[in-house]
C-alpha cells in the first residue's frame, strides 16, 4: 500500500514537471533566436563558451526587430546594459535543448519571454474562440477600440463582433 502511495506521488510530480515545461509559443523569440543561432555554430565553436559568446555577439550585430531586442536583453549587443551570455553559452556548449536554455534565461530576465513576433490574423476566416485573450486585445487595440467592461474572453469576442463591420470592408 505504501508503495502505491509513493508511485502516485512520483506520478503527480512527473505530471507537474511535464506540464511546466516552456513551450515555443510561450517564448517564441527566444526559441527562434537560439535555434537559428545554434544552426550557425560549428562543432569546434560549440566546445568553447568564449567562442559561443563571441559568435553570438557577431550574430546579434545583424539582427533586427524582436531578435535584436532579445540580443539586447541577453547582452549580445555593445549597448546592452547587462549580460547573461554565460547563461546562454554554457548550456549551448553542453548541448542542452532550446526549451531548457530559454527556461534558464527566463528565470534570469522574465522580459525575454514577453517578446513576441507580430501575429498576422485574418479576421475574415479566423474562429475567434480559438485565439488567446492577448490576441483579442491586440485586435481591439489595433482598431483603437476600448473594452473597459471586458472581463472574460467571451466579452472580448462580443466586442470584436460588434465593431467588426465598422473596421472590415
Amino acid at each position: 500500500m505504501l508503495f502505491l502511495d509513493k508511485m502516485k506521488i512520483y506520478f503527480l510530480l512527473f505530471c507537474v514537471v511535464a506540464v511546466s515545461a516552456l513551450k515555443r509559443e510561450d517564448c517564441d523569440v527566444c526559441f527562434n533566436v537560439l535555434d537559428t543561432f545554434r544552426a550557425t555554430l560549428t562543432k569546434d565553436q560549440l566546445k568553447s563558451t568564449a567562442k559561443i559568446e563571441h559568435v553570438f555577439r557577431q550574430y546579434c550585430n545583424g539582427t533586427k526587430g524582436k531578435d535584436n531586442r532579445f540580443c539586447y536583453f541577453v547582452g549580445g549587443l555593445k549597448e546592452s546594459a547587462t549580460s547573461v551570455l554565460g547563461e546562454l553559452s554554457k548550456p549551448l556548449s553542453w548541448s542542452l535543448p532550446t526549451h531548457k536554455i530559454c527556461e534558464k534565461l527566463k528565470k534570469k530576465d522574465s522580459q525575454l519571454c514577453d517578446l513576441r513576433y507580430e501575429k498576422i490574423i485574418d479576421l475574415k476566416s479566423v474562429y475567434l474562440k480559438n485565439l488567446k485573450v492577448r490576441d483579442l486585445k491586440k485586435i481591439l487595440s489595433d482598431w483603437d477600440e476600448d473594452c473597459e467592461d471586458c472581463l472574460e474572453k467571451g466579452d472580448f469576442i462580443r466586442k470584436i463582433e460588434d465593431v467588426k463591420p465598422k473596421h472590415l470592408k
